[in-house]
């Protein structure tokens, strides 16, 4: 039998890449995680590490069981959270991935409405893109994943379940008014995570160019400041003007482009109270801020 605390540090080992850093997060001495590594590899009769220089890796016996680690520490710690929301909301917890945009709109005055009215209620919160937001998801280290879709973008994995809360315009960010994509093929264009630059090289290639790409960032506040300084042009979700805005950028919203965005959970409904109250405090949020148009330029 696997003992779950030495499962926690090989994989802390695996994700931190060292027996210091692995101590450090555990908060045990480094020692004590040698000690529980031999034990893993004498239970198991495998050779999980190897000697690397002055540290130590795994070997491919050890990857396989830190990923296989992963997914029941995940698992052990949904079922946990589960157990723990049945006691009621008071004592419930929910942990969430998601990404910038909606982390500055929706997250805070979902979760604000929803702490109202469960001042016991704990939200995790991690800041990702989809597909890692969706492995974690799938692994059970978070129990709700907010994520984005185009439409050209590839399905979800068979067992997530997608709650759709809004379709959010996107915008063409410039430093000039009444910008056209077709108008900007020779700009400089900044370019996001591979979802977002899957979607700018589809539309662009719509209309007959491929984007000289200089710059890339997933930070919208840098976007943003790299458009006001006239060093290039991009595009955003309208949640992400409405959480940050630069003096000197201008907006026009792109016809017929949309960002899908979705609550995504894992396996069989239903979904555990906690989760469940926060998918309707989401849902509430989305509706609201939907109801608002974002100003846009002339």
């Amino acid at each position: 039998m696997l003992d779950v605390t030495r499962l926690r540090v090989i994989d802390a080992l695996a994700r931190l890449g060292s027996v210091t850093a692995a101590a450090r997060e555990l908060h045990y001495t480094q020692p004590t995680v040698s000690h529980h590594l031999a034990r893993l590899e004498a239970e198991t009769g495998a050779q999980l590490l190897q000697r690397a220089g002055r540290g130590v890796r795994l070997t491919p016996a050890g990857r396989l069981l830190a990923v296989r680690a992963a997914e029941i520490l995940g698992r052990i710690d949904a079922a946990d959270a589960e157990l723990s929301a049945h006691v009621g909301l008071s004592a419930g917890r929910v942990r969430v991935a998601s990404f910038s945009s909606v982390i500055g709109s929706l997250i805070p005055r979902a979760v604000a409405a929803l702490t109202a009215r469960h001042p016991g209620l704990q939200i995790g919160l991690t800041d990702t893109q989809p597909p890692e937001a969706l492995e974690k998801l799938r692994t059970g280290e978070i129990d709700l994943a907010i994520i984005f879709r185009y439409d050209d973008t590839e399905l979800e994995p068979p067992d997530v379940r997608l709650h759709h809360l809004l379709d959010d315009p996107l915008y063409l960010l410039s430093t000039e008014a009444g910008q056209t994509l077709p108008g900007l093929r020779d700009a400089t264009w900044i370019a996001g995570c591979d979802r977002c630059r899957s979607h700018l090289l589809s539309m662009c290639a719509a209309q007959g160019f491929e984007p000289r790409i200089g710059y890339t960032s997933d930070d919208m506040v840098v976007m943003q400041a790299l458009v006001a300084a006239g060093l290039g042009v991009t595009t955003s979700p309208g949640l992400a003007l409405r959480a940050h805005r630069a003096a000197g950028v201008v907006a026009s919203e792109l016809p017929g482009s949309r960002q899908h965005i979705y609550a995504a959970t894992y396996g069989e409904p239903p979904d555990p109270p906690a989760t469940a109250a926060l998918l309707a405090a989401l849902g509430d949020a989305a509706a609201s801020i939907g109801a608002v148009p974002v100003a846009v330029d002339a």
